[in-house]
């Protein structure tokens, strides 16, 4: 199988899932992005979501993952994307095991 392609500065197209909070306030559950990082994607996203300012206050708030891989605390700009990815966007969940 053929690693993905990753090449800087090379838009790839994928989708942004939103959770919870951030399906609430992007008004969807899913949206296509093109962009070479998960720092592009999601400053398109805010662009797309310009008029939503409350989106922008849930997107600070919330953790990523890159096809099931958390990306924690690693800058968005040095995560690579590549055709096909799925950006989880997951806000701070209320409750969980005790």
């Amino acid at each position: 199988m053929a690693a993905p392609d990753t090449a800087p500065g090379r838009l790839a197209a994928g989708t942004i899932r939103y959770w919870a909070a951030a399906k609430a306030a992007a008004g969807t559950a899913e949206e296509p992005y093109e962009a070479a990082t998960l720092a592009g994607a999601l400053a398109a996203a805010r662009e797309l979501h310009a008029g939503e300012p409350e989106f922008g206050r849930v997107l600070q708030r919330c953790s990523f993952l890159v096809d099931g891989t958390a990306v924690g605390t690693r800058d968005h700009a040095s995560v690579s994307l590549h055709d096909g990815a799925t950006v989880e966007v997951l806000p701070p969940f209320a409750g969980g095991a005790r």
